[in-house]
């Protein structure tokens, strides 16, 4: 049988003329979840996830004491000890790849890797315990990388007001600062979208 090209063939990955367009894989963007020991990291990661988030979570035992504290308003049990990583799609176009670190001091040394790429982050408060998020306001201030202050509400209640806890951390008033709950989808995707809003702004400006 003779070979008989046809205007239909595709060859190699040559697109025919009328056919239709391949699908774009959605762009991934790279996000930190950030904070202190027990404020919610790991909570919030899994709560927007779309996957079974991926967790390092190990258990604390006596050996903890006096170095790990979680809170008096905790039942944690479990400390992570390397990441935690979620995805998320927003639309068609992006991807979210989402990345909490650990909240202990001792475990810093990470923060470097997990944050290389990464165009923006949610450093997660507990207003019971606000001292303990200065390191990663800190951080991502030194590095120049786009974040916003998410304050977590946990029982759905703030011990200090939005603007108490800005002038506490003594954040830029460019800087966002907004209440969340760490255990809803919706308040977390709403955080998330604000952090995607800064890195915009700051790739506008860098354009610019």
């Amino acid at each position: 049988m003779d070979f008989d090209p046809s205007a239909n063939r595709v060859v190699g990955t040559a697109r025919i003329p009328g056919g239709a367009a391949p699908k774009k894989a959605p762009v991934p963007v790279k996000i930190i979840v950030a904070g202190g020991f027990g404020v919610g990291k790991t909570t919030t990661v899994g709560a927007i996830s779309e996957i079974s988030p991926l967790t390092t979570e190990a258990e604390m035992t006596s050996e903890s004491v006096g170095i790990d504290n979680p809170g008096q308003a905790t039942m944690k049990t479990g400390t992570t000890v390397a990441m935690d990583f979620g995805v998320l799609t927003i639309d068609q176009t992006l991807k979210l790849y989402i990345f909490g670190t650990p909240g202990q001091t001792r475990f810093a040394f990470m923060w470097d890797d997990l944050v290389k790429g990464a165009l923006g982050a949610l450093v997660v408060v507990d207003t019971n315990r606000i001292d303990d998020c200065y390191p990663a306001v800190d951080y991502f201030e030194r590095a120049g990388l786009p974040f916003v202050v998410g304050i977590n509400t946990f029982n759905g209640q703030m011990s200090y007001t939005v603007e108490e806890v800005r002038w506490a951390l003594a954040v830029r008033e460019d800087i966002p600062v907004i209440s969340f709950d760490a255990r809803f989808r919706s308040s977390v995707r709403d955080a998330l979208l604000v952090v995607l809003d800064q890195a915009l702004d700051k790739a506008i400006r860098m354009k610019s």
